[in-house]
């Protein structure tokens, strides 16, 4: 048992991290005020190849696994870019892996280059207002007609809608009063975001302004057959596939922002001096920040167990939701301890700790409740009776 980098996953640290450093905390605090998405960050991780980092190599990735991208995506968040960084660039890991694994090599060859290359921008369409979590009960419909389909629905929550040029999106092809099983019926298309048929309706939200959230509006969207991924009725199963990728990304995020709060609190507390000592000699600043450390450390090694398992064709639903639970629990906390440890000036903007505090609600939401991750873990790992 290993725990070290290798020294190929140590270069991919090194090289993001140089990337990176052009973009500083002026930058991110600009892009979060006035609610600009990172156009010049999102360029210049395509131009250094970042985007296709889990992509096939055949269509112009890294043909890395979800290892490498978790350990890029924790670098890109511990920057200092936190999610206003990361949420504008994951979705090529995650959101795409059905395309990945269930995409036709025609499909395939269409759809990543553009990605990899930063020229097309794609949200990923599933949630919906009166749906929630429960997906299957997704009210979207996708009706074919000749060598369309006509789709007509809602989605909410949908990051880079603002900015993106296709979709991924989850529709009900077969009614949900005709299927035997309320999973069976909904398909997955990858197509273009028509706005003459698609409002896209901007959420102001408490954080990460800098990557937009929206509510969508279909209204009669023709989708042509060929954007169909994979067979007519089986996208649940094929989101399925990128559910754990996704939990592990996040909490990777989720580790490099904790990362960076910590590191802004430790420095602070060196510096900073009251009654003649530097604060950080006061075991009641000392003790919360060394727990912070501890809380990371295991959390990461929750998301590399979870990344190495599903690397390896493993089962990993219970380390990959353990992973972001465990991430996000710690990430809030680091970034909590950090604002109260810089006192007053952790709630001034100059100091970026309250923009740290506020996108660390965004793991402990989405893309599942803490409270969902606990019953799954009850119910799929100690064996207790379903409670939902």
């Amino acid at each position: 048992m290993n725990f070290d980098l290798s020294g190929e996953q140590l270069a991919i640290v090194d090289e993001v991290q140089k990337t990176c450093r052009a973009f500083d905390e002026n930058y991110w605090r600009k892009n979060d005020a006035e609610a600009l998405f990172p156009h010049g960050f999102h360029k210049a991780m395509a131009d250094a190849g970042w985007l296709g980092i889990a992509m096939p190599e055949a269509q112009g990735g890294a043909g890395l696994g979800i290892t490498e991208a978790a350990l890029m995506l924790q670098a890109v968040s511990a920057s200092g870019a936190g999610f206003s960084g990361a949420s504008a660039i994951h979705m090529n890991i995650f959101g795409l892996n059905p395309v990945v694994v269930f995409g036709s090599e025609a499909q395939k060859q269409r759809i990543l280059p553009p990605l990899i290359a930063g020229q097309d921008k794609a949200c990923f369409a599933v949630t919906e207002p009166d749906a929630g979590l429960d997906t299957t009960q997704l009210k979207t419909q996708a009706v074919r007609d000749g060598d369309h389909y006509v789709l007509n629905g809602r989605k909410i929550w949908i990051s880079t809608a603002q900015v993106a040029n296709k979709m991924l999106i989850l529709a009900r092809t077969t009614p949900l009063d005709q299927v035997n099983k309320a999973t069976y019926g909904l398909s997955l298309f990858y197509t273009d975001l028509d706005r003459q048929h698609v409002e896209v309706r901007e959420i102001d939200k408490m954080g990460r302004a800098a990557v937009d959230s929206n509510m969508l509006f279909i209204d009669e969207l023709r989708v042509p057959v060929s954007h169909l991924i994979g067979e007519e009725g089986r996208g649940f199963e094929y989101i399925l596939h990128g559910l754990n990728p996704e939990r592990i990304l996040i909490a990777a995020e989720a580790v490099g922002l904790g990362r960076v709060a910590l590191e802004h609190a430790t420095r602070y507390a060196k510096e900073r001096v009251v009654f003649g000592r530097p604060i950080g000699q006061n075991q009641g600043i000392q003790h919360p920040l060394a727990k912070c450390w501890m809380q990371l450390e295991a959390a990461n090694l929750m998301v590399m167990k979870a990344a190495a398992l599903y690397d390896t064709g493993k089962p990993c639903g219970a380390e990959a939701n353990a992973a972001k639970f465990l991430a996000a629990e710690a990430a809030h906390n680091a970034c909590q301890t950090a604002v109260l440890t810089l006192g007053g000036m952790g709630y001034a903007t100059e100091y970026s700790v309250e923009r740290f505090l506020r996108e660390s609600y965004i793991p402990r939401i989405a893309p599942v409740s803490p409270q969902l991750i606990l019953c799954f873990i009850a119910e799929k790992v100690l064996g207790l009776p379903r409670s939902y």
